[in-house]
């Protein structure tokens, strides 16, 4: 086993550690969410956490981690007698991102099941990881399938496992750990609301600590063991302060000064449900037994908002978690001045003065931390406000150049989003778990069954009885029981929904340009971004004017990188129809290699006007055809306005073999009928 990177020797990143640190003191604080940018020591400090986490006793032999003094009366491994156990590490368990259903929850044998009537059960990650630690790499990437199961095991404490009449139960309860870098996407809210903490971690900016970073990183790889040694006194220290602040926290006094602040804090910011009252009261009292102390002080309520509030208070699906200090410090300020009358509570200082909430809390180490750093990104003080426009020739916000003579405009701002009507891909899919097209997956409804290929996952009772039923005459079945043999086995099979490809093809020539009708229409594609991040799919964007078409946004599953890309889209020019059309189609043929399962649906958004070159609508209907060609589901977005209409976006759409739609149309609440799946006539149907 290799030595992992000492946790004391990580550089910076204070709230990261203390985070962590104050989930170690204190499980019940519901672990931690780590966003940030690649390269920032994320899974690192992570790893490293758990070389400091106490030992735990286990009962001897029990694949279930059960407490000796408190065995589980329901642990599969039992019963267990109250008694003496057997000391071990802490475990820290990794779920992959591609982790199976029977891998995360454990997996029965269910031939030994129905042939014998025993409960054959490989304990999976959630056993393993029962009284420890439980690490997910890139949890924003993890299947909507596995993060149900977590979220019922972190809500319950225990997995269930339940097929077919066979039910196995066992304690899982874990520290959740997740790392994720939000430009791959964001996190469902039901998920993100069952970590305690979120930090915001990022590379540091100054040279010095640059430094020492590439210096501890390359001593550590050099020689692993030497450089664990030479900070060992100082691992030594942090776990004996852990255990001491273990040891000192029942005795941390929560008055009702601060819970009044939490409370107050908790309503000023709109969170919603009560999880962040708790969350916040708990971290407190852990900030304050970590710093050794009895009683909660306002910059233990300050530091406790700062890591439980800012991925739970209310905000659009693409803004970035982030709180409002200024508007922190004024809540603490204005709630905290009311002592009770004995004075205790710790909602200001012994003297009872009230001008707490005027310090600055915030010093260096793990100790305390800072809360969220700056948010980076478009602001109010962005091209988009001011109205300033790239000068002729130098690249925009997206690092593209416009073209020579685009007679580019400045963005507008997106008009209000909407609530769409459902498009999806006709047929039958297999791609990845999501909510848009209908799909062969793991869950669903039942539609039938077959033999299973490879390990049986889902096992259909009433055809395996049906196919085993002729033969028991022929086994010789002289009991009660049911001769089951491999071959009877049969998978069910399953429908349920995928997540697609949406790549829009979005029309930003001097047609679309007037201010009004853009900013209609970057509102639609807002809207239809936005329902793309609830149906979990991957999004694409390419853009044309001028004399050619652009990759705005390669394939991704960041749907709010997709958002700040049309915000700072700019117009103008030509309409290279064609040429947006055939760089959107190299888009999909890349894309088909490197994810052949996921289906594509390109939401072109245009008037169909085609200028610029010789024949411009005769190339773009040629173009056209070629997604027609491969069978690709297609949606046009008439974007056409005026009393006058030449009804070229309805051309395009047959040319594409899929449908039309108007802007008026694509509401979901409009009146006008919409075929939901936008090729009903495709050949691929299943």
């Amino acid at each position: 086993m290799s030595t992992p990177f000492p946790f004391t020797a990580v550089v910076g990143q204070d709230d990261l550690r203390l985070a962590l640190l104050l989930n170690a003191v204190s499980p019940a604080v519901g672990g931690v969410l780590v966003r940030g940018e690649k390269g920032t020591a994320k899974s690192t400090a992570v790893r490293a956490l758990s070389a400091l986490m106490p030992e735990v006793d286990v009962v001897a032999g029990c694949r279930f981690s059960c407490a000796p003094a408190a065995p589980d009366p329901a642990c599969p491994d039992g019963p267990h007698e109250v008694g003496a156990g057997v000391g071990r590490p802490a475990r820290m368990v990794e779920l992959p991102v591609g982790a199976s259903e029977d891998r995360l929850v454990g997996a029965l044998d269910i031939e030994r099941a129905l042939a014998e009537g025993v409960k054959a059960f490989e304990p999976g990650l959630l056993a393993d990881a029962h009284r420890g630690i439980l690490y997910v790499d890139e949890v924003n990437l993890l299947h909507d399938h596995l993060v149900d199961l977590l979220l019922d095991a972190a809500a319950m404490g225990a997995s269930y496992v339940e097929r077919e009449g066979v039910s196995v139960r066992h304690a899982a309860r874990f520290l959740l750990v997740g790392t994720m870098n939000p430009e791959e996407g964001e996190l469902r809210p039901q998920l993100l609301d069952r970590f305690g903490l979120t930090v915001e971690v990022a590379a540091s900016r100054e040279p010095d600590q640059r430094v020492e970073v590439v210096r501890r990183r390359l001593a550590y790889d050099d020689d692993p063991d030497g450089f664990a040694t030479r900070w060992a006194d100082e691992e030594t220290a942090v776990r004996a302060r852990i255990v001491a602040a273990r040891k000192l926290l029942p005795s941390v006094v929560l008055g009702d000064g601060a819970l009044r602040q939490i409370a107050a804090t908790c309503a000023a910011f709109e969170v919603d449900g009560m999880r962040a009252d708790i969350v916040m009261a708990r971290t407190a009292t852990t900030l304050a037994a970590w710093a050794g102390r009895t009683e909660v002080l306002p910059e233990d309520v300050r530091q406790a908002a700062l890591l439980a509030l800012p991925h739970r208070r209310r905000r659009n699906p693409f803004d970035a978690p982030g709180l409002d200090e200024d508007k922190l410090d004024e809540t603490l300020e204005e709630f905290g001045s009311g002592e009770n009358s004995d004075g205790s509570g710790g909602s200001g200082s012994s003297d009872g003065s009230d001008d707490s909430g005027d310090e600055d809390p915030d010093p260096d180490g793990p100790d305390g931390g800072g809360g969220q750093p700056p948010q980076e990104g478009p602001d109010d003080g962005g091209a988009e406000s001011s109205g300033e426009v790239p000068a002729q020739g130098e690249p925009s916000e997206n690092g593209q150049a416009p073209s020579p003579g685009a007679g580019e405009q400045a963005p507008v701002r997106a008009a209000e989003p909407f609530r769409t009507k459902v498009l999806s891909v006709p047929g039958l899919g297999e791609g990845a778990a999501g909510r848009r097209s209908r799909a062969r997956t793991e869950h669903g409804r039942t539609t039938g069954a077959r033999r299973p290929q490879g390990a049986l996952t889902k096992l259909h009772l009433a055809a395996t009885v049906q196919a085993a039923a002729p033969h028991q005459r022929a086994r010789g079945r002289s009991g009660p029981g049911l001769v089951v043999r491999r071959d009877d086995l049969r998978q069910a099979t399953r429908e349920g929904r995928e997540g697609n490809l949406v790549l829009f093809v979005v029309d930003a020539s001097g047609s679309m340009a007037a201010r009004q009708r853009m900013s209609a229409v970057k509102g639609a594609v807002l809207s239809l971004l936005l329902d793309a991040y609830q149906r979990r799919d991957k999004v694409g964007l390419v853009t044309f004017r001028g004399s050619t078409g652009e990759v705005a946004l390669p394939p991704t599953s960041s749907v709010d990188a997709a958002a700040v890309r049309l915000e700072s889209l700019p117009t103008g020019g030509r309409t290279p129809l064609a040429a947006g059309l055939l760089r959107a189609h190299d888009v999909l043929r890349v894309e088909r290699l490197r994810d052949p399962a996921r289906r594509a649906l390109v939401v072109l958004v245009t008037d169909g006007r085609a200028t610029g070159g010789p024949e411009p609508v005769a190339l773009a209907g040629r173009a056209a055809r070629l997604f027609a060609a491969d069978g690709v589901a297609s949606v046009v977005v008439d974007c056409e306005s005026g009393p006058v209409r030449l009804g070229l976006a309805g051309q395009l759409a047959g040319e594409l073999g899929g449908t039309a739609v108007t802007l008026d149309e694509l509401r979901a609440d409009s009146i006008a009928g919409l075929v939901r799946d936008v090729q009903g006539d495709n050949r691929r149907a299943a």
